[in-house]
Formats: structure tokens, C-alpha cells, sequence
């Protein structure tokens, strides 16, 4: 029984000499963070198609059973949305290949993909090696307020075995902010209905939580249960962490495996922490 879990970055100047140690080099980074979490979110490669040999390093770094979630680049599906990106798609996947096994492709779509734009997703998602986990993630209103836009989205992820990522940012919407990456996550965030999807065996969470690690605690209630369910049925699910400026999210995402251990105890553990661990995470 495996829980992945893990953050939006595998670096962040706040959590070293907390979480990690205090100083790190480039090379390094995400070793040290693999011994806290066995996931991470891929989202810089949005941005840019890294280096093959920087991929490598990557895996280097990692175990074999390390999950990388891997945003496609935003020239593919912002951009030139999901038509006419072969050489992009093409140059994407060479890069990712060292990871093998381990990466998901996740395809972030814009809010303006709405659901009358459904039918182009089966057609470029078998343009993606058929051994390869994909996940897709929408942000238009339609799929979730209309049951019907809702089920043709599932149909057109089922026909090519992708899943539907779960963006919730239900808790940090759920009272006033009260700092200034809260107002910001406010100002930036959408303002999504939580909607739990499992379509195939390795679903995926983004939970958006507060900025306090209490709170954000406490706001995960809910997949807690979600993801205990899911876990009984016998999927591997990977759940990330948020909060606004990251800040507690490395320690709340292993705070989450744990407490889900204690209620299934045949979850395999994360890796041990001794050596960086500070006197308390909270």
C-alpha cells in the first residue's frame, strides 16, 4: 500500500537549515528533499524544456519508486492549445525520458478550455507514448457545474486512460486572508468546486491549504477520508501540498502520509528523516 506525497517545488529558501539542510548544492537539492517526500510537482518544465542531461540528474537523484508529475510546456497546451505542437510535444518527451517509470505527464489546461473544446483532448492525447501515465487538469467552471460537460470529460480521459487532476482550493477560500501571500493566493487562485476524481489508479490531489499549518491541517479533512478510500480500493494516489508562500508545505505533506498511517497502518513509509529533522515541525 503506497501513498506518494509532495510539494510544487523540491527547493525553497525557507525550508533549509528547518526541513533541509542549511546549505545544499544545486546538484544535490532534490536528494535532500526526496528524503522528506516521494513526489514532487514538476512545474518549472511549463516554463521550459529543461536539458536532457538535467532530467538525468534528476533521476540520479531519485529512488525508482520517486514520482515526478510533469507539466507539459505552456506553448503546448496554452498557447498553441493542444494542435499543431509535434515538434514542441516531441522535444518534451526526449527530455523526459531518463525518468521513465516515474513520470506522470500532467496537462494543465487554461480556463478558457472550456467544455465545448472537449473533443480535441482525445486526439492529442494518444499523440502521447501509450506506456506513458497522464493526468489532466481543467479550470473551466462548465466541467464542474454541469453534469454533463462533466461525464464527456471523463469519457474522453477514459478512452486514452488519463486521469483527472483534482485542484481544490476550497480551504484557502474559506475565510478572509489574513496575511499577505494569503491575499495573493486570493487575488491569483480560482476559486474551484472541490470535486474528487479517481479514474484510474494513480488519481492526483492539489490541495490548496492556509497559510497556518493548523489550518491548513485541518482543511484536509476531507482527504484524509477520500484518499483512505482510495487507498483500501488499492490505488496509489499522489497527493501535493500547497499553502501560500510553501513555507510549511514540505512538513505538512509528510504531516498528511503520516496521519494516514495511523489510521492504515500497512502504508508504506516515507524515507527517514533523521539527519535533517529540526526538534519540532510545528
Amino acid at each position: 500500500m503506497r501513498l506518494h506525497v509532495g510539494c510544487a517545488m523540491w527547493n525553497l529558501k525557507s525550508w533549509q537549515g528547518r526541513f533541509l539542510p542549511p546549505t545544499i548544492p544545486q546538484n544535490e537539492r532534490l536528494r535532500a528533499y526526496a528524503d522528506w517526500c516521494n513526489a514532487v510537482e514538476g512545474n518549472t518544465t511549463f516554463y521550459a524544456t529543461p536539458a536532457r542531461h538535467t532530467v538525468e540528474s534528476w533521476a540520479q537523484q531519485t529512488d525508482d519508486d520517486f514520482r515526478f508529475v510533469v507539466k507539459l510546456p505552456k506553448t503546448i497546451t496554452h498557447e498553441r492549445r493542444l494542435t499543431d505542437i509535434e515538434g514542441e510535444l516531441r522535444s518534451f518527451l526526449y527530455a523526459m525520458e531518463p525518468l521513465g517509470h516515474r513520470a506522470q505527464l500532467w496537462v494543465q489546461l487554461p480556463g478558457s478550455f472550456s467544455p465545448a473544446d472537449t473533443g480535441a483532448l482525445p486526439d492529442f492525447l494518444r499523440k502521447l507514448p501509450g506506456s506513458q501515465r497522464t493526468a489532466v487538469e481543467v479550470r473551466h467552471r462548465g466541467f464542474f457545474d454541469d453534469p454533463g460537460s462533466a461525464a464527456r470529460l471523463r469519457e474522453a480521459l477514459a478512452e486514452t486512460g488519463a486521469e483527472w487532476v483534482t485542484f481544490d482550493t476550497t480551504a484557502i477560500f474559506a475565510s478572509p486572508p489574513t496575511t499577505d501571500a494569503e491575499r495573493e493566493a486570493w487575488e491569483k487562485k480560482p476559486r474551484m468546486p472541490r470535486l474528487a476524481v479517481a479514474l484510474t489508479d494513480r488519481p492526483i490531489v492539489r490541495y490548496i491549504g492556509r497559510g497556518d499549518a493548523v489550518e491548513a491541517a485541518e482543511g484536509w479533512r476531507f482527504w484524509l477520508d477520500t484518499v483512505e478510500g482510495w487507498l483500501v480500493e488499492g490505488r496509489s494516489p499522489t497527493v501535493f501540498i500547497h499553502t501560500p508562500d510553501n513555507t510549511e508545505s514540505l512538513g505538512l505533506a509528510r504531516r498528511f502520509h503520516e496521519e494516514l498511517r495511523t489510521r492504515l497502518p500497512a502504508l508504506e513509509e516515507l524515507p527517514d528523516t533523521t539527519r535533517n529533522e529540526p526538534l519540532t515541525l510545528f
